[in-house]
């Protein structure tokens, strides 16, 4: 099961009470005071890592707790503190807090989401509740003219609320278009993941992130987005489930079927796809992106390039099969000048 987003109740410890005491000894019978200070409450932790590309554990357990910190005691001990609480993100996390209003007018109750954190590099740190601190103990209540203090603080409350975890795939490029048009066989062969590959439908129903090599220790990453239909920015079909993991691409890569094998026509699919990104975020929209004319190996894909190239004139086109292999290694050579990246091989 794979789940991108998630309503998650967080609560870092509670700080422990600061101790009211006195000392009782052979031979000082009135030692004075001498309770310590309460503990700190856990912190509640997030840490992106790498092992996991979902929110899949926070839909069984959508209750983040930290422990309490222990009592202060005499003697000047302090209670033990409590050990924070670590949970793993995948990288593409955005944490925001969940705010409910109210209309002072109507009554009408509202929710919005106030982002607090956006993790994206493997091994980030966040501290997402804070534990409360230690209450003071007595000790500290003592003067010269108030030596006997029954005075204590309790540990102070940690901090809690209600939070929202949305993920967004991070990728250097991005497959979009109509279901079926072969993103996923794309992705295939150009990199070493394995998406689903069937003749139908929403055969991809999450998104798939590949790590394609160019030689010379360089490489990106691809990510194939479930397919797109009309209506997808009013969250129609899967709509807004996955419009948000195309967010983090660089480029965008337009995938049609140049052969129209579904009965429908490559020029109007990508006009629809463009609009449907387009009224989903004006910013994505601007992105740079490229058209990829699948399926050129079936009859008639030639002639409905020639229409792409008239109607896309200033968009550059990759006619391409991804089930022959026709063209993707010229389509590779770009991808590695536009989205390549050197890396360290560990020794």
């Amino acid at each position: 099961m794979f789940v991108d987003q998630i309503k998650v109740y967080a609560r870092a410890g509670k700080g422990g009470d600061g101790s009211m005491h006195f000392h009782r000894g052979k031979f000082r019978p009135k030692g004075g005071p001498d309770g310590g200070d309460g503990g700190r409450g856990g912190d509640i932790v997030l840490l992106v890592d790498s092992s996991t590309n979902s929110l899949r554990q926070y839909f069984f357990n959508a209750k983040l707790v930290a422990k309490d910190g222990n009592k202060g005691s005499g003697n000047m001990c302090s209670g033990i503190s409590a050990d924070e609480v670590v949970y793993k993100v995948p990288s593409g996390t955005v944490v925001s807090r969940v705010i409910e209003e109210e209309d002072p007018e109507t009554g009408e109750k509202t929710v919005r989401y106030e982002p607090v954190a956006d993790l994206t590099e493997v091994g980030e740190r966040f501290v997402l509740c804070k534990g409360g601190k230690g209450g003071k103990g007595n000790v500290h209540f003592k003067t010269s003219t108030h030596q006997a203090p029954r005075e204590f603080t309790p540990g102070e409350d940690g901090e809690e609320g209600y939070f929202h975890f949305e993920l967004r795939s991070i990728a250097d490029a991005g497959f979009v278009g109509f279901p079926n048009a072969g993103k996923s066989t794309m992705l295939s062969k150009l990199s070493a993941a394995r998406p689903k590959i069937a003749n139908y439908p929403f055969t991809t129903l999450q998104p798939m992130v590949g790590v394609i090599h160019f030689g010379d220790h360089r490489r990106g990453t691809l990510a194939d987005i479930p397919g797109l239909i009309e209506g997808a920015h009013q969250n129609v079909g899967l709509g807004h489930d996955f419009l948000r993991h195309i967010m983090r691409c660089r480029i965008l890569l337009f995938v049609v079927d140049a052969a129209g094998t579904e009965g429908r026509d490559p020029v109007a699919d990508l006009e629809t796809v463009r609009k449907e990104v387009s009224l989903y975020s004006k910013e994505l929209s601007k992105r740079p992106w490229h058209i990829l004319a699948n399926k050129i190996d079936v009859e008639g894909a030639d002639a409905n390039v020639e229409r792409l190239k008239e109607r896309f004139k200033r968009v550059k086109i990759f006619p391409v099969s991804a089930e022959s292999g026709l063209g993707l290694d010229k389509l590779r050579d770009f991808l590695d000048k536009k989205i390549g990246q050197r890396f360290e091989v560990l020794k």
